[in-house]
């Protein structure tokens, strides 16, 4: 245990001295000097990290230079007041054992944010899906992954949370498939089921010519004859894409006359996740 060597004094009126005023100008001078230092000092890391390191590994440099910054303040304010650096130690020692035992789960997530950091599945500003989690990574930190979803929620993911589950990196790659799952009668006429999904992609200008559409005929279902029509897009232009042809497959079914299944559309209309490749 360790005592301030400080002696107040009230009654005496002891308290409001030059040596005390002298102390309160210092404990000033490192706190209107210290700040500032620190914000300039994370300014010039940030300079300095600057395109040489991934985006995480920068914050993560930046908020090392600004918490050491703080601890030595804090130090030095508190050595102003008498707190000898020995006993502050040793209470710090103590103080840590006992946190230790209650943090395993902090000291976990540090552990996951490591080896995530090093991995680098994912950078700040990608879009990931975790579990029924969807949204762009604001910051990765040692202890969690802050998510921003489409609807602007704000989410927190433990980093131990995210090592142990699948992560999808939506964007990592600058194009993608988007697979649209259809369904025909049974007395549709397939090849020209698939002869006009064809031309569909082939006149829509947000789908790529390369890499080339992808037709499938899946099963024969109850429902129907189910088809995977997988169209290559920009990253970027998907969600545009998405809704350009559903709009452009009903509009050229019904004009050639194919129908799809009453139960197999009913059931479209319930919530699904897409399943890219």
């Amino acid at each position: 245990m360790f005592i301030p060597m400080v002696e107040f004094n009230l009654v005496s009126g002891d308290f409001v001295t030059a040596e005390r005023l002298i102390q309160i100008a210092r404990i000033l001078v490192i706190l209107v000097v210290g700040i500032p230092l620190i914000k300039i000092a994370t300014r010039v890391t940030a300079k300095l990290v600057r395109n040489r390191f991934s985006s995480q590994s920068e914050m993560l440099i930046k908020r090392f230079v600004y918490y050491a910054g703080v601890i030595i303040i804090l130090i030095s304010v508190l050595n102003e007041f008498g707190f000898k650096l020995s006993a502050l130690l040793g209470a710090a020692g103590i103080i840590g054992i006992a946190i230790g035992f209650a943090a395993q789960t902090s000291i976990s997530n540090i552990i996951s944010g490591i080896f995530l950091i090093s991995e680098k599945p994912f950078m700040v500003g990608d879009l990931i899906q975790v579990g029924e989690t969807t949204g762009n990574i604001l910051t990765i930190d040692l202890l969690s992954i802050k998510v921003r979803t489409a609807d602007n929620k704000y989410v927190r993911i433990p980093n131990e949370t995210m090592l142990k589950s699948e992560v999808t990196n939506i964007s990592r790659f600058p194009i993608r498939r988007l697979n649209l799952h259809l369904a025909v009668t049974y007395n549709s006429d397939l090849d020209k089921v698939l002869a006009l999904l064809q031309n569909i992609a082939a006149k829509e200008p947000l789908a790529l010519k390369d890499p080339s559409v992808f037709l499938q005929i899946e099963q024969f279902n109850v429902s129907g004859i189910h088809i995977l029509f997988g169209v290559w897009s920009k990253q970027e232009d998907i969600s545009e894409l998405r809704n350009a042809l559903m709009l452009t497959i009903l509009s050229e079914f019904d004009r050639a006359g194919i129908s799809m299944p009453f139960t197999y559309a009913t059931a479209a209309l319930q919530p699904v996740t897409e399943v890219t490749v």
